[in-house]
């Protein structure tokens, strides 16, 4: 049982899409097994929830909405009982609440666009980490994702941003979500990738091999955490 936290100290970063569409893979392979993924809208724009509720959600993903600073404790640790997964989906600010579900997560994954605002963001979420791991005494993992990137290029500020970033030992992930048609319908329309019809969204299959692509490395962050 694992809690993955996205988080970001500023709206618009991806964190939702992010959020659905690991709990959408982590719902299909797990399906045959019984397994209970819990989806936690920790945002007062309730952007997860609304996905949640429209016709195609996964009848494996449980979602608990209005989640907040009084809630969002108790909220995580009931889920953790009986979910192979709970993903939380935060709000875009620092907060009481963002804070409690960080000393709570397995992973949190910082969500970063490429631009120097949302870089600076980024640390600052990294800031906030380091003092819940005083705060706690514990360390809590973390790894920045690159969000809404172009497949076909690397913009010189991303790479100057990747860079900046290895050279302080920051985390980040291999893979990125790239900006894809697919990701904004599901948004829209409700459901998963993997139903969406092919002749009326581009791009379908490269945006199913990115979320496996990311899915995979998420469990592998997951599994080192035990080593």
């Amino acid at each position: 049982m694992s809690i993955i936290v996205f988080a970001s100290s500023k709206g618009g970063a991806g964190k939702t899409t992010a959020a659905v569409i690991l709990a959408s893979e982590f719902a299909r392979q797990g399906n045959s097994k019984g397994m209970i993924i819990t989806l936690i809208d920790a945002d007062p724009n309730q952007h997860s929830a609304k996905w949640a509720l429209k016709k195609g959600c996964p009848q494996n993903i449980k979602i608990i909405e209005n989640s907040d600073e009084d809630s969002i404790i108790d909220d995580i640790e009931n889920a953790n009982q009986n979910s192979a997964f709970v993903i939380v989906d935060l709000e875009g600010t620092a907060s009481m609440s963002v804070a409690s579900a960080i000393s709570k997560a397995d992973l949190v994954i910082i969500l970063c666009q490429g631009s120097q605002d949302d870089a600076d963001e980024a640390i600052k979420t990294i800031k906030l980490i380091k003092r819940q791991e005083r705060l706690l005494a514990r360390e809590i993992s973390f790894s920045v994702l690159f969000t809404r990137t172009n497949p076909a290029i690397t913009p010189r500020t991303l790479t100057y941003i990747i860079n900046e970033f290895k050279k302080s030992d920051i985390e980040i992930f291999n893979c990125s979500l790239i900006d894809r048609e697919a990701f904004r319908a599901i948004r829209s329309f409700g459901g998963v990738i993997e139903n969406l019809d092919s002749k009326e969204v581009s791009g379908k299959d490269k945006a199913i091999a990115n979320v496996l692509a990311f899915t995979e490395e998420v469990k592998f962050k997951l599994l080192n955490l035990n080593k």
